[in-house]
C-alpha cells in the first residue's frame, strides 16, 4: 500500500500517476506542455522512511517553502523579479524559474513531525520518516 501519494489523489499510487499523466499528453515540445511547471520528482522508499527529490537547479534554498498542513506535504516556489541592468542588455534568455507547487498526500503511518529537507547541487531533498509501528502485543482473554 502506498502512504505517499501525489498530487492529492489519494485513489491512485503513485506510479499510476505518473503513467497516466504521461500517457495523457502530448509529446514534450507541445507549447501546452511547456506551460506546466512542475519540476521533476523522485520518490524512494526504504523500509523506514520516504526520500523524494526535486530537480530545481539555479536556485537557492531560500526560494523554497516547504510546509505540512491538514495531511498534505506543500512544496512551493516563487517566482522572483529580476532587476533590471541598464549597463547591458540580454540578447537571450532561455533559463526559467518559473514558481511551481507540488502536494503530496501523507498517510498516518508518516511521522510528519520529523521531516527534513536539505538542497544542493540543483536537489531538494526531502525525508520523510515513518512512525514505528507497534509491535502486535499477545494477551491472554479471560472468558467470563
Amino acid at each position: 500500500m502506498q502512504v505517499l501519494k501525489v498530487n492529492n489523489n489519494p485513489q491512485k499510487s503513485i506510479s499510476n500517476v505518473f503513467d497516466e499523466f504521461f500517457n495523457e499528453f502530448p509529446a514534450f515540445g507541445n507549447k501546452e506542455w511547456s506551460n506546466w511547471n512542475f519540476p521533476p520528482v523522485n520518490i524512494h522508499e526504504t523500509k523506514d522512511a520516504y526520500h523524494i527529490e526535486l530537480s530545481v537547479p539555479g536556485r537557492a534554498k531560500e526560494d523554497f517553502k516547504v510546509h505540512v498542513e491538514n495531511g498534505f506535504l506543500a512544496i512551493s516556489s516563487e517566482k522572483k523579479e529580476e532587476t533590471k541592468q541598464e549597463d547591458y542588455k540580454t540578447v537571450r534568455r532561455e533559463f526559467s524559474f518559473r514558481s511551481f507547487r507540488r502536494n503530496f498526500n501523507l498517510d498516518e503511518s508518516v511521522d510528519s513531525n520529523n521531516i527534513q529537507a536539505k538542497y544542493e547541487n540543483g536537489l531538494l531533498k526531502l525525508f520523510i520518516p515513518k512512525k514505528e509501528q507497534e509491535k502486535a502485543s499477545s494477551r491472554q482473554i479471560s472468558i467470563e
